[in-house]
């Protein structure tokens, strides 16, 4: 009765969301790490193999270049999605102190991540057709220039910019927000002492992101390992796996070619490298270090 007293409420607070979390997130973890030792095709039977199938991934031939892209990807998108953001954040909070307009820049940035996926990637494919009717062809076709495509010649730019792009209005509103709340007497007192806007910036503003900047790099770092739907839209991953990351590799053998066994293996690969990029990043931010201290204070 008394367990039921301190823990009812908590318990019918959070029992649906705890469930919600463990079939979406939890039970598909387990169901892909049971597939990953298994042999199951398109017949949906399956036996398991042991360790077969990362065998097989470690020799696969496309393996390198695959991690590569992915390496390449996510670093380079990362980059855009927190320092773009950022940038975007200051101008819209500190450089214009009218909010009609800042509000209005940051809605209109945030009008690719409200819209779908195929419409955002499709206004893409306008702006790169290899056409001379592309947007871009369009402006090369002013200087004289013979038309490019964009999509077979620079996949994996194209991609990167693509992603970076809608990613980076999600840390731009975490930013604007942390920003707004910086007291106004920091900013006031620092002009009085005569400080600069890049040391208001840098020793101001930037130390008080920590947090914000750390949350939103782990956030998009984990988004853009297992991401692949604005690849798959844009360039299919091609020309020959030249915009091929592991997550899209993924489901290229488990939905593509129906090998849901090696798929799977795949998937567990791309969990194991989340983790470890999560840890290293843990250790960047020094997070260990704040948890010790939040609890002494």
């Amino acid at each position: 009765m008394l367990f039921f007293r301190r823990w009812g409420l908590p318990f019918v607070m959070l029992g649906p969301f705890t469930l919600l979390i463990a079939i979406f997130f939890f039970v598909p973890v387990i169901l892909i790490t049971i597939l990953a030792f298994t042999n199951m095709d398109s017949s949906m039977q399956w036996t398991f193999n042991g360790l077969a199938n990362f065998k097989r991934l470690f020799h696969d031939p496309n393996l390198l270049e695959i991690l590569n892209h992915t390496l390449v990807y996510v670093f380079f998108t990362l980059f855009i999605n927190v320092v773009f953001a950022l940038i975007l954040a200051i101008i819209t909070t500190y450089f214009i102190q009218k909010e009609s307009v800042s509000l209005f820049i940051r809605t209109v940035w945030m009008l690719p991540r409200m819209s779908p996926p195929v419409v955002y990637v499709l206004l893409w494919l306008w702006f790169l057709d290899s056409s001379s009717y592309g947007v871009l062809n369009s402006i090369r076709s002013l200087m004289h220039l013979e038309p490019k495509a964009w999509l077979t010649t620079h996949p994996m730019l194209v991609v990167i910019l693509a992603n970076g792009i809608i990613g980076a209005s999600y840390g731009m509103i975490i930013f604007s927000s942390a920003i707004k709340s910086i007291p106004q007497d920091l900013y006031q007192a620092a002009k009085v002492d005569g400080a600069s806007i890049w040391s208001i910036i840098g020793e101001i503003i930037i130390p008080s992101l920590r947090w914000p900047i750390m949350f939103v790099t782990m956030w998009q770092l984990l988004s853009l390992l297992t991401s692949y739907e604005y690849i798959l839209l844009l360039t299919k991953g091609g020309p020959l796996h030249e915009s091929e990351v592991l997550s899209l590799y993924s489901f290229h053998n488990a939905f593509q070619n129906f090998e849901f066994g090696y798929g799977s293996a795949v998937a567990l690969v791309l969990v194991v490298i989340a983790l470890m990029f999560s840890f290293i990043l843990w250790k960047v931010f020094g997070m260990n270090k704040m948890v010790k201290n939040s609890r002494v204070d």
